[in-house]
């Protein structure tokens, strides 16, 4: 058996990396001594504006060095480049800039008039190494900048006065500050934009969700239907015959507790997909299919779209699911295009298969004004739902004259051809 062993808070080392105090050393640790490149990155602004502040840096590097009066200028320019080195490597830039601030005290003291670019280099490089470290290692490095200060004073070199050294220190906060203002933003920001992108894929995911659950109440329609069928069949099938067999009895009552045994088992599935609130009762009444597609043409004439359709190859029975399916995606495409195609020339195309079913909806621009029509914008997914769930496919996209087509293609091998009917008009 493996033993446990539980350490008491009084037990625990500072630095055991369980206390705040040895974390946060760990953090500054990790940011203040390592030689890890950290570009910066560019800014959310438009394009041609993202790196226009790290191309800024270079010229302020060279007025920095400019200024700055020292007995050897050599020394005044690798100090003001430590700016571009903290560009893309913020830790060693500070330590760069924290050696050249004792390098140009104790052996090249600047002018009087020109020791306060000295510190602004180094609160430029402070600022730079916020934008990439954490907030902790950040003022731990304005600390230990304001630390050297101080203790270069009193070595009695060229460092100026207790007020140059204060407004030092000043600048070092004011670097610390703005710099973890603008990383805080842009963080937020990052967050903001993940945090659109997850709301984003949760709403498509649950319009998908959302789209399943009413075919599958469609569905549930249909074979219900049929199964009630089965079961009134199965139980006059006894009266139909004349002295049926006792087997023949027995086998068809069978059948109806069968059929009733799988619509109760329907039924109670249909509730589960039902949301909360939802108290309409269970439907047993056949969806819609083709046959009813005259009526469907006819209401969307009435609203004032002109709408034609024609059927290619031999028509016959097709089963449930692809009649709905069609049905649906049918009525779909002609309400998408009285919403945003209101006045334009529509037509439909059935092309009956051998074992499939090919659906072509096909609009013109609009002819008329596109009026703000609310919605949830949930058509094209339950389109691609209905024709995933047959196991075929749907294509949506414009056309070159300004129109929009719908095109599917719904597999139907098990479907027996019939007769040839007369096609729509």
């Amino acid at each position: 058996m493996f033993e446990t062993t539980t350490v008491a808070p009084a037990d625990r080392s500072p630095l055991s990396g369980t206390t705040p105090v040895a974390d946060g050393l760990r953090m500054v640790r990790a940011d203040l001594v390592t030689i890890r490149a950290r570009p910066m990155p560019p800014m959310a602004w438009p394009r041609w504006l993202r790196w226009l502040p790290h191309a800024l840096v270079c010229p302020a590097a060279a007025l920095a060095a400019a200024a700055t009066d020292t007995t050897t200028p050599l020394v005044a320019c690798a100090h003001a480049g430590t700016l571009v080195v903290a560009l893309r490597w913020p830790t060693p830039a500070w330590w760069l800039s924290m050696a050249g601030l004792s390098t140009i005290t104790l052996g090249y003291p600047a002018a009087p008039n020109s020791q306060l670019y000295v510190w602004m280099v180094h609160a430029g490089v402070l600022f730079l190494l916020t934008l990439r470290v954490r907030l902790v290692s950040a003022i731990s490095a304005a600390l230990l900048s304001t630390l050297l200060a101080v203790i270069l004073k009193p070595s009695g070199r060229a460092v100026g006065s207790w007020s140059v050294i204060a407004g030092a220190a000043l600048l070092f906060a004011l670097a610390v500050l703005i710099g973890a203002v603008i990383r805080g933003r842009r963080e937020d920001q990052a967050r903001l934009t993940d945090q659109i992108a997850a709301t984003a894929q949760e709403r498509a995911l649950r319009t998908v969700l959302e789209e399943r659950t009413r075919i599958a109440r469609e569905l549930h329609d249909v074979v219900a239907h049929h199964m009630s069928l089965i079961s009134i069949q199965a139980d006059a099938a006894p009266y139909r015959v004349q002295d049926p067999p006792p087997e023949l009895v027995t086998e068809l009552a069978s059948i109806r507790v069968n059929a009733l045994d799988g619509l109760a088992e329907l039924s109670h599935l249909l509730g589960l997909l039902r949301s909360d609130g939802d108290d309409t009762t269970t439907s047993t009444s056949p969806q819609p299919t083709l046959a009813q597609l005259d009526a469907l043409l006819a209401s969307v004439r009435a609203a004032g779209l002109h709408a034609t359709v024609r059927v290619a190859g031999t028509i016959r029975p097709l089963s449930p699911g692809v009649e709905l399916s069609a049905y649906r995606i049918i009525q779909e495409a002609l309400s998408n295009v009285l919403r945003h195609a209101p006045g334009a020339e529509t037509s439909i195309q059935l092309t009956y298969a051998r074992d499939a079913l090919h659906l072509r909806a096909l609009n013109g621009p609009a002819t008329l004004p596109v009026s703000p029509s609310p919605g949830s914008g949930h058509g094209l997914t339950g389109m691609r739902e209905r024709a995933a769930m047959l196991g075929g496919d749907l294509a949506t996209g414009p056309t070159p004259g300004g129109g929009y087509e719908v095109t599917a293609t719904l597999p139907d091998p098990a479907a027996s051809p019939a007769t040839d009917k007369e096609p729509h008009q």
